[in-house]
C-alpha cells in the first residue's frame, strides 16, 4: 500500500501532463514535438511559406503558429506544413 501512496503523484502528474496537450490540441496549439517541429527547413519547404505561420516582427524575428504553440522560426519545419500565403497574418 505504501509503494501504491508513493507512486500516485507520479500517476497524477502523468494525467495532468496527457491532459494539458489534449487540451492544447483541442485548442489548435500543438507541442512542437508532437508535430516533428525543427529550427531549420526540410526539402525546401520553411514555416515562412507555410499557410500556418504568423509572421514575426520582421522577416528574420521568430513568430508563432496557428496550429503549433510557443515560438516558431520562420526557417523552421514541421508535419503540419501546408504551403500557402500567410502575408496577411500578423502576431
Amino acid at each position: 500500500m505504501l509503494q501504491t501512496l508513493a507512486l500516485a503523484p507520479l500517476a497524477i502528474a502523468g494525467v495532468l501532463a496527457a491532459t494539458a496537450d489534449a487540451d492544447a490540441v483541442a485548442m489548435g496549439h500543438i507541442p512542437p514535438a508532437s508535430v516533428q517541429y525543427q529550427g531549420m527547413p526540410k526539402n525546401g519547404q520553411q514555416c515562412s511559406t507555410c499557410r500556418f505561420y504568423i509572421n514575426g516582427k520582421t522577416k528574420t524575428a521568430n513568430g508563432g503558429c496557428t496550429q503549433v504553440s510557443g515560438s516558431i522560426s520562420p526557417k523552421g519545419w514541421c508535419v503540419a506544413y501546408s504551403k500557402g500565403d500567410n502575408s496577411k497574418q500578423k502576431m
